[in-house]
C-alpha cells in the first residue's frame, strides 16, 4: 500500500493488522526514528527479548522463520531489520504469503527509486512503503517550533528561520541540537538568534560550514578536507547541495543590493536575513568582491542542476555533491587570482 503523505502520521501512531513497513530515503535519522516508534506502538518496551527480534542484513533469509514465531510471553511481535536491499524481496514475499502476526519494519536508505521491493509493499494489501526525506522549509520551521514548545522554549521567528537553514539533514540530529538549545535558554525560556547562534552548530558539523564559506572564498584545499569530516558525518548530498543553494542565495541578494542601492560591501552583508554570524562576516564579506551577479547567477542554475541529478536512479550523488561544490571554490579561486593580477 502506498500512503499519501497526509496519512503517514496517523499510520505511524496505529500501524493497525500492517505486518511490514519499508522505510527509505535520504533522512537516516527519520527512518530510524520512525522505526522505533513503530515499533513501541506494537511492542512497547525495545529491549523485551521476546517480543522484539533484529535480524542482520546478511540473514534476511530468516525473516519468514522470525515473522511467524510467536512471542513465548504473548502479544504480537516486531521484527526490524536495517540497511535492506533488494535482496529482501523473496523473503517478505514469503513473510505476506505466510500467516505470521508480527510487524516486520524494515529500514532501507540506500534504496533506489525504482526499488523491486518498494514496488512490492507499495503494491501489498498488508504491506506500505513510507519515504524518509529532510523536511525543509515551512516544514521544518513547524518542527523546530513544535519540539522546542515540547521542551518547554519559544523561539522568534527570525532564530527559527536561521535553525531551519542549519537544520534539517538528518531528523535525529536536528531533534539533539534542539534539545541542546532548550537546556541552553532553560525551562520557559526564548529562543532568540542570538542565543539560537550561540548554542547551535551546522546540523553536518562545522565541518560544512567551514566547506561553504572556504568554497565562497576561494580555499579549495579547505573546502576538500571539509567536506570529507562532512560525509564522515553523515550528510546527504542532496542535503549539501540545498546548503551551498541556500549560501549563493544570500550572496546573490546581497549583490542585488550593492546594486540596487549602492551600498558597500560591508553594508551589503548587514542586510542579509538571517544575519551572517558575527565571526563569519568577514568571510563573507570578502566573498562578496569575489563574485558578480552573472558568475552568482550561473552558478545558482548549476547547483539546482546537481541537485536534480543526485535524485536520479542510480547517480553518483556524493560524486555530484562534491563536484559541484569544489566547483565554487574553483571559481573564487580564479576570482582571486585574477584581482591579484
Amino acid at each position: 500500500m502506498k500512503l499519501e503523505p497526509r496519512r503517514v502520521a496517523a499510520f505511524l501512531r496505529d500501524p493497525g493488522a500492517c505486518r511490514v513497513v519499508l522505510l527509505y530515503g535520504e533522512d537516516v535519522g527519520l527512518i530510524r526514528e520512525r522505526a522505533e516508534g513503530l515499533m513501541r506502538e506494537v511492542v512497547g518496551a525495545l529491549d523485551d527479548p521476546f517480543r522484539v527480534a533484529e535480524l542482520q542484513r546478511d540473514a534476511i533469509a530468516d525473516l519468514p522463520g522470525e515473522a511467524a514465531a510467536q512471542a513465548l510471553t504473548g502479544g504480537r511481535r516486531a521484527v526490524r531489520v536495517r540497511d535492506v536491499t533488494d535482496s529482501a524481496v523473496e523473503p517478505v514475499k514469503q513473510v505476506l504469503a505466510g500467516r505470521g502476526d508480527a510487524l516486520v519494519v524494515l529500514e532501507a536508505p540506500t534504496l533506489a527509486a525504482r526499488s523491486k521491493l518498494r514496488t512490492l509493499l507499495e503494491g501489498a494489501p498488508d504491506g506500505v512503503a513510507i519515504g524518509c526525506y529532510p523536511e525543509e522549509g515551512r516544514d521544518l520551521q513547524a518542527t523546530i517550533r513544535e519540539t522546542l514548545t515540547g521542551a518547554g522554549v519559544s523561539v522568534e521567528p527570525e532564530a527559527a528561520t536561521w535553525l531551519s537553514e542549519q537544520l534539517g539533514a538528518d531528523r535525529a540530529a536536528t531533534r539533539g541540537e534542539l534539545e541542546k538549545l532548550a537546556l541552553y535558554v532553560g525551562p520557559g525560556g526564548r529562543v532568540d538568534l542570538e542565543a539560537a547562534q550561540a548554542c547551535v552548530g551546522d546540523l553536518a558539523g562545522l565541518s560544512m560550514d567551514d566547506a561553504l564559506y572556504a568554497a565562497i572564498e576561494g580555499d579549495v584545499a579547505t573546502t576538500d578536507r571539509a567536506l570529507e569530516l562532512a560525509a564522515a558525518e553523515g550528510l546527504a548530498p542532496v542535503g549539501a547541495i540545498r546548503q551551498a543553494l541556500a549560501q549563493m542565495q544570500k550572496l546573490h541578494r546581497a549583490r542585488i543590493a550593492m546594486r540596487t542601492d549602492g551600498l558597500s560591501v560591508a553594508d551589503a552583508t548587514r542586510t542579509v536575513r538571517p544575519p551572517i554570524f558575527f565571526r563569519r562576516a568577514p568571510a563573507f564579506t570578502r566573498a562578496l568582491t569575489l563574485w558578480p551577479e552573472p558568475t552568482l547567477l550561473a552558478t545558482l542554475a548549476a547547483l539546482s542542476e546537481a541537485e536534480r541529478a543526485c535524485k536520479r536512479t542510480g547517480a553518483p550523488d556524493e560524486v555530484l555533491a562534491r563536484n559541484a561544490i569544489l566547483t565554487i571554490a574553483r571559481r573564487a579561486a580564479l576570482a582571486r587570482a585574477r584581482s591579484r593580477g
